[in-house]
């Protein structure tokens, strides 16, 4: 008997979209999938950011979607931010499939 694998998910969009993230990464799990989501949300304005130590948390979001076979870009409002589009572009590089909750308001990702 062979175990069926469940798909693997990064979540990619605007850290300030804490809930929504929340809310897509608890319904695909429900789905069966495996995801992965950021590991850190923008603080509230005046709060002072966690040091990263060197690391650079947009190269590290880059490997959890080396990982994936997809990403499920958040969009609200079909919004699609400079970061994210970057992070659509690296899948697309690497062949791993792209995803959106809301239609995108820009089809193309690397348009500004």
């Amino acid at each position: 008997m062979t175990a069926v694998v469940p798909e693997v998910v990064s979540l990619c969009g605007s850290s300030r979209l804490r809930d929504v993230f929340e809310r897509e990464q608890r319904r695909l799990t429900l789905e069966g999938r495996i995801v992965i989501s950021l590991g850190f949300f923008e603080q509230p304005r005046g709060a002072a950011a966690p040091a990263a130590d060197g690391v650079d948390l947009g190269e590290l979001h880059k490997r959890e979607i080396d990982l994936s076979q997809r990403i499920h870009v958040v969009n609200v409002g079909g919004h699609v931010g400079r970061s994210t589009r970057s992070e659509i572009k690296h899948a697309e590089r690497h062949g791993i499939a792209v995803a959106y909750m809301e239609p995108r308001q820009d089809r193309s990702p690397t348009a500004r």
